[in-house]
């Protein structure tokens, strides 16, 4: 009885090291993953300081004489090493250099349909508007397969980086029709393996350029959540198992 009661008390040890150990690695593994609030490619000052240092030689002895005129003396002449001059001593000259941040790619999903009115006014509204967003960025279109090249024109004057994604799938239903485009721009994210933040942007959206900003920024937000629940998911396990 007493070597089974061994065994056992080894064996929930051997569980215990290996939760500890499995905690540990992916709590590392996540932090060295999850990207800080601020990542600087270039960071830091540069000092530079100069100063020149001078020998100064006091002028030449002159000759002293006493109001009898009888006797002379010759005045010491001084040497002085080392001495910095007002005209020498040079400023600090301090460079700061640039403090730059990484931006992730941004994919725009716009799914478009005949059924809309207006679809080419609007789709170049929302162009104007996302040549203006900070790179990178990519415009995703999808459309129904048809002989009219009207929308391809308006994507290659806007001067975007795009993707035109054609379907053959015939729909009654605005909404599945949209839903299905929305579908398929994903699938084509995925097979060409493309890592950013996707947005749908319909037509008849209006945005503020804030908004894109944004969109990064809440990217970081989220990864320190999910890091976050990992951990607390972890160590309840933890307490639940000891």
């Amino acid at each position: 009885m007493g070597s089974v009661e061994r065994s056992k008390k080894k064996t929930h040890l051997w569980k215990k090291a290996m939760l500890h150990f499995s905690l540990c690695f992916v709590m590392g593994f996540f932090t060295g993953l999850a990207p800080s609030g601020k990542s600087l490619i270039f960071s830091g000052k540069i000092e530079v300081s100069a100063s020149n240092r001078t020998e100064f030689v006091a002028p030449q002895p002159s000759q002293m004489s006493t109001k009898n005129g009888n006797k002379s003396r010759t005045a010491p002449a001084p040497r002085i090493h080392g001495q910095k001059t007002a005209a020498a001593a040079t400023k600090l000259h301090v460079i700061s250099l640039p403090q730059l941040k990484p931006k992730r790619l941004l994919i725009i999903v716009t799914p478009t349909s005949t059924k809309l009115p207006y679809q080419n006014v609007f789709l170049r509204r929302l162009a104007n508007t996302i040549k203006l967003v900070d790179q990178p960025l990519l415009w995703i279109v999808a459309e129904a397969k048809t002989e009219s090249t009207e929308l391809s024109e308006i994507l290659r004057k806007t001067g975007i980086m795009y993707r035109h994604v054609v379907f053959s799938e015939e729909f009654m239903d605005l909404e599945a029709e949209l839903n299905h485009q929305r579908n398929l721009a994903l699938r084509h994210i995925e097979h060409h393996r493309l890592s950013g933040i996707v947005h749908f942007a319909g037509l008849s959206n209006v945005y503020d350029l804030q908004f894109f900003q944004q969109l990064r920024d809440i990217e970081y937000a989220f990864l320190s959540l999910l890091f976050a629940k990992l951990i607390l998911v972890l160590y309840l396990h933890y307490l639940l198992h000891c």
